[in-house]
């Protein structure tokens, strides 16, 4: 499990750049609480960021061309345990097995509803951070 933090000084997410309503997400969710989102393009920008700079939790489109689940998959492989959130315009039971196998936190539908993501943002948090950044 993550680190358990009282409190977190710099929140550091980590999305992929596609166009899941990103400029809503920051206006509405993250600019209010001082969350910095950094955004990658492939799977080597994912990496490059998570080596470089702490990353508190990533979002990625499991439907963008970078490949969501091979991204995670690749991630996996040195950093098991970051906390993850896919987004997806197919929830079927294969895809949605093939997130949870890669321990992904929650799967949310597209076009992505803002209540939503903030709502799985604050259970990520109180659950791997004691945090409550995105309490509702």
């Amino acid at each position: 499990m993550v680190g358990r933090l009282s409190k977190i000084e710099e929140v550091h997410l980590l999305a992929s750049d596609t166009d899941w309503a990103l400029s809503r997400a920051v206006h509405d969710i993250f600019e209010p609480r001082g969350v910095r989102l950094m955004t990658a393009r492939s799977t080597a920008e994912f990496i490059d960021v998570i080596e470089s700079k702490p990353v508190h939790a990533m979002i990625v489109d499991m439907d963008s061309s970078l490949s969501g689940l091979a991204t995670v998959r690749t991630i996996r492989r040195f950093n098991p345990v970051l906390p993850c959130i896919m987004l997806s315009n197919q929830s079927s039971d294969r895809a949605l097995g093939k997130a949870l196998s890669l321990d992904v936190f929650s799967v949310i539908d597209k076009p992505v509803d803002m209540r939503i993501l903030q709502e799985q943002l604050h259970r990520l948090f109180v659950k791997n951070y004691n945090s409550r950044i995105f309490g509702i």
